[in-house]
């Protein structure tokens, strides 16, 4: 016998009024049918922020992937952030995970715990926290967090799950040096280094939910194709002409992408690789260049569903 009183009893009206049912055919792959829309490729110039005021500029595909928040990619939102000498701006994220990287500048970051100095080629990972960065001199961003997972969950962020930590430039280069240097280096995917936090020691990442790679490509290399079920947030940190990249969502039987897009790379603009492609990194130039994702790898590595694979010539 229902123990529920007429006053607190929600009519069948309302309970069934968003209800639907779908034959399984219709609704299994909504990717393909395009109820979910696909990721695109798409590249954002450092024209952007390369001059005028202090500014936060939001690479915001909420349009193509039809949302009511901004966001890059379904669980991130990248940013390039200016900062002119002597002035400062506040950042509030609804996000559990934050990343800036330190394109050009210097200053500090004031937060709750405390300040935090920072200059030219560092990063800063912040748990979603309230901040405000002051600039010593000209200063830009590159900016990640994971706003969007949030928005999309409905939920707001509990507690730190890490405290403030900066990565140094010249630590970061020395281990890609090492990296560059090792014997094997040939014999990998990519000759790069992955930033990591102690509290997250099953995934390995920066964050709960980022992933972020710090990676050279040498003059006259290819390094082979490879995919993952991460969408890849990419920044160019410096290259010259003849650095790029092929995306695509197959391979043919000799290992190259087919219908390939190429991205040219430019020192301090931003892609997006979707979730799946097979990409790989070219380097005709003359001149090492450098290139960072950002991913919510951390968040699939931990639901195991990364699926990262590699392309390998026998």
């Amino acid at each position: 016998m229902s123990t529920a009183t007429t006053a607190n009893v929600i009519p069948i009206e309302t309970l069934v009024q968003e209800a639907q049912i779908f034959e399984y055919s219709k609704a299994a792959d909504p990717i393909s049918s395009g109820a979910t829309p696909r990721v695109p490729i798409k590249v954002f110039s450092p024209d952007l922020y390369a001059s005028g005021a202090t500014r936060i500029v939001p690479l915001d595909l909420s349009k193509d992937l039809k949302t009511s928040y901004p966001l890059t990619g379904p669980s991130l939102l990248a940013s390039f952030i200016r900062i002119k000498a002597g002035e400062s701006i506040p950042t509030s994220f609804d996000a559990t995970s934050e990343f800036y990287y330190v394109v050009k500048g210097s200053g500090h970051t004031e937060t709750e715990l405390g300040s935090i100095a920072w200059s030219e080629g560092d990063i800063l990972s912040l748990p979603g926290m309230a901040a405000t960065h002051h600039a010593s001199a000209d200063t830009s961003f590159y900016s990640v967090n994971d706003s969007p997972l949030l928005a999309y969950l409905g939920v707001e962020k509990s507690r730190n799950r890490f405290q403030p930590t900066l990565y140094k430039r010249d630590s970061i280069m020395a281990e890609l040096e090492k990296a560059k240097n090792d014997p094997q280096a040939g014999t990998r995917s990519r000759v790069s280094v992955l930033l990591a936090n102690k509290n997250f020691e099953q995934t390995m990442t920066i964050t709960s939910t980022l992933w972020s790679m710090f990676g050279i490509v040498p003059p006259g290399t290819r390094q082979l194709p490879h995919r993952h079920q991460s969408v890849a947030l990419d920044f160019v940190v410096d290259a010259k002409p003849g650095a790029y990249t092929l995306l695509g969502p197959g391979l043919d039987a000799d290992g190259n992408i087919m219908n390939a897009t190429r991205v040219d790379w430019v020192k301090g603009a931003a892609f997006v690789t979707p979730a799946g492609f097979w990409h790989e990194h070219v380097n005709q130039s003359g001149a090492d260049a450098y290139v960072m994702p950002i991913q919510d790898a951390g968040l699939h590595s931990y639901l195991r569903t990364l699926d990262i694979q590699f392309y390998t010539e026998d």
